[in-house]
């Protein structure tokens, strides 16, 4: 007679060599490199973890809001399978009916585990269950609500805090994501606190600098409140970013943030600019063209370089995704919902008119994401290897993985060398998962350099002192002022 008795739950654990070679060999030489980099503090400069986490430093709500409702890349794998955005929590910009049940949401989550699979959220998810949380079986139907229950508790310890994570991922220099019109009052609390040289702002024009914008006029109105100087007219929009930039440079930022569709440099006649953006500004809505829309946001890529050689902030250009491809979910839930999808990225011919221009200033330094990494090899490597003003960014979002890791190593290196690029950069707003990803890049670059040990092409000391570069001076270097 078969029985009856439940079935165990599975086990959650993570193995000690993940991520690193299968050869034994270069397996062995990659954990001597990974040892000497594993407990490296982390420099986190390309993230969107909101400053208010930091500023006001509360407990964090509860399993469900904050590893599922709030990542998009948790929450994008289970819609693709047909769950509805409000069956997840997301909340409604109308503000209607969505799932409030944390625990429902979770039991949800849970129960799409296998969809993670091979997946680098698999990873980071693992790690942060097992590391962060000290969690001991598997998600799964089953196993939801004890899951959720041991996350629980280790939210409700005094000191899961985000202050007092910052010591606890060993987080030495945090950057946040922050508008053009942002007060940045959160950053003077936490400087009043003695924080303000560890988390620090970024400066993200992207609202007013795409004329498309449903709320563009608006933030242009908001530009000229914060700054105090009068938008309304070319030159007075100028000066107002000017301003704001000062202002984010002595609140510590070191770097500008823009995600534009096209990584187009070309600037206009200023003249040109000027009735482009009365039109747009004062005009009947919708007057203003597809192209003049590009034309203008190109304008203001080149605009922003010539500030930055100024004021001396980092610019981080990462063009190539198509946002909120489907209409119906940003109409409900607004951005950042899992629908924004790569396009094929052209760099060589776009970015000719600002590094013309600044390419060789050495108070210039611009950081260059992709993903569309068809162009590492032909366009950005060779970029970053010519100009002293360039260096490439980490493998960012859909390439933030183990398989994109690699490539990007085997295909930009050989051109650009390792110190043309920025070392790793982590690109999340899922707080509890940055020390995955940071040890995730830090164990394929070790198995990358062993390999190179092994075919005699560096020494062990040379890819040690490569490693550590790329996970901890590599970041610092690229982002410190000029």
């Amino acid at each position: 007679m078969a029985s009856t008795a439940p079935t165990a739950p599975t086990r959650l654990t993570i193995h000690p060599d993940r991520a690193l070679p299968l050869d034994p060999q270069q397996r062995e030489v990659a954990r001597e490199i990974y040892a000497e980099t594993a407990t490296l503090p982390l420099i986190c400069m390309h993230g969107h973890v909101e400053v208010e986490a930091f500023a006001q430093n509360r407990p964090f709500a509860d399993p469900a809001q904050l590893l599922v409702v709030p990542d998009h890349y948790v929450t994008r794998m289970i819609v693709s399978q047909g769950a509805t955005p409000e069956s997840l929590g997301i909340p409604r910009v109308d503000g209607g009916p969505v799932e409030t049940d944390s625990r429902e949401i979770f039991r949800r989550f849970c129960s799409s585990w296998k969809l993670y699979r091979g997946t680098p959220s698999r990873y980071w998810l693992e790690h942060e269950l097992v590391n962060v949380f000290g969690v001991d079986v598997e998600p799964g139907p089953d196993t939801a609500d004890l899951v959720f229950d041991q996350i629980a508790a280790r939210l409700a310890a005094p000191d899961f805090r985000p202050r007092q994570l910052l010591d606890q991922f060993r987080i030495e220099l945090i950057a946040t994501t922050d508008a053009a019109t942002s007060r940045l009052e959160h950053h003077a609390l936490l400087a009043a606190d003695g924080l303000g040289a560890r988390v620090v702002p970024t400066f993200r024009p992207d609202a007013v600098v795409h004329l498309d914008r449903p709320t563009w006029r608006a933030d242009i109105a908001e530009l000229g409140a914060v700054s105090g100087i009068d938008t309304g007219s070319y030159a007075g929009y100028l000066a107002a970013l000017r301003e704001r930039r000062a202002a984010f440079v002595a609140a510590g930022a070191l770097a500008s943030d823009h995600g534009h569709l096209s990584a187009d440099t070309t600037p206009m006649d200023a003249s040109a600019a000027a009735e482009l953006y009365a039109q747009a500004l004062h005009g009947e809505p919708g007057s203003v063209t597809a192209a003049q829309v590009h034309a203008f946001a190109a304008h203001m890529l080149f605009q922003m370089a010539a500030m930055a050689c100024e004021d001396g902030l980092v610019m981080q250009i990462h063009p190539g995704v198509l946002r909120d491809h489907h209409d119906g979910v940003f109409a409900a839930h607004g951005q950042d919902k899992g629908f924004d999808i790569p396009v094929a990225t052209e760099y060589t011919r776009a970015l000719r008119p600002l590094l013309q221009a600044f390419g060789t200033d050495p108070r210039f330094r611009a950081i260059l994401f992709t993903v569309d990494e068809t162009v590492y090899s032909r366009e950005l490597a060779p970029l970053a290897g010519a100009y002293p003003s360039l260096r490439l960014g980490a493998p960012w979002w859909f390439l933030d993985s183990p398989e994109g890791m690699r490539r990007f190593r085997e295909t930009a290196t050989e051109t650009a060398g390792f110190y043309n690029t920025s070392g790793f950069v982590d690109d999340t707003r899922a707080y509890a998962s940055i020390p995955a990803r940071h040890d995730l890049s830090r164990r394929v670059d070790a198995g990358f350099l062993a390999r190179l040990v092994l075919e005699h092409r560096l020494r062990l000391d040379e890819a040690i002192e490569t490693a550590v570069d790329l996970a901890y001076h590599l970041p610092k270097l690229a982002y410190a002022r000029r």
